[in-house]
């Protein structure tokens, strides 16, 4: 039901965003979108439950959208017609929820698996379970941790990034960087800004830890506009479409 509620809401509200504007725990909202068991945490006291539920609908309240609730704050009720109407919107964006990072997922194993192809063909071998200073000239692995240094309020963290592909050039000495490639697909416009600070934010860290001459690019499939891609320029950040592949070429692959 929450899932449906947050489908309502102009825009419709993504479930972390909606987290932090209600205030509540992301496990909270996880069990009660739960498809398989929705209920709530077990460890709950009523008082947080019932303060919790308070906040998700004050949010809900004030964030519904008009366009489909035309009925909203008028004297006569609604219409079959409208009911119709409002079901099948809110159906429409909930089987968007659900498909997006289904279809997603299968976009970035086919990526994935063009990028090993297009290596293997060229004498790159693949490699699993090697760590990423480890690598040899001519492998390649994917989904690859990469320990980054993260600056805290005194010393800093070594936390792990994975990057979904990891290639050491076949001419490669041993103290060369590997290059580094991230997949990204987007099936429309209207996301791609919202995580183009992910990728942003990545190469900041990898940059941080090794220097400027760290090699980092995306390898795009889909809708990704000007916009997108000034923003990952300005931050030094490159990129290969996938229907131009061979454009891989020009890093010294």
């Amino acid at each position: 039901m929450l899932l449906i509620l947050r489908m309502s809401t102009c825009p419709s509200i993504a479930r972390d965003r909606f987290v932090g504007l209600a205030g509540v725990s992301k496990t909270l909202v996880e069990s009660m979108e739960d498809s398989s068991n929705p209920r709530f945490p077990p460890r709950i006291t009523n008082g947080k439950l019932d303060a919790a539920l308070k906040r998700i609908s004050g949010v809900i309240e004030k964030m519904v959208d008009p366009d489909i609730f035309v009925w909203r704050n008028r004297a006569v009720g609604a219409t079959k017609i409208e009911i119709t109407r409002a079901a099948t919107i809110i159906a429409d964006r909930l089987c968007g929820a659900v498909s997006d990072p289904i279809i997603r997922n299968a976009q970035e194993k086919r990526q994935l698996t063009a990028i090993g192809t297009w290596l293997k063909a060229r004498g790159y071998r693949q490699v699993e379970g090697i760590k990423f200073s480890e690598m040899e000239a001519g492998t390649f692995s994917f989904r690859t941790n990469v320990p980054v240094s993260i600056k805290g309020d005194s010393t800093p963290t070594k936390v792990n990034i994975s990057v979904d592909v990891v290639i050491m050039p076949l001419n490669a000495s041993k103290r060369d960087l590997p290059f580094l490639i991230e997949a990204k697909s987007a099936g429309d416009f209207t996301n791609v800004n919202k995580r183009r600070k992910e990728e942003a934010q990545k190469m900041a860290q990898l940059k941080s830890t090794y220097g400027a001459d760290v090699s980092f690019c995306l390898f795009l499939c889909g809708y990704f506009d000007s916009g997108y891609l000034g923003y990952e320029a300005a931050e030094g950040i490159d990129w290969v479409w996938e229907h131009r592949i061979d454009d891989l070429v020009l890093f010294g692959l």
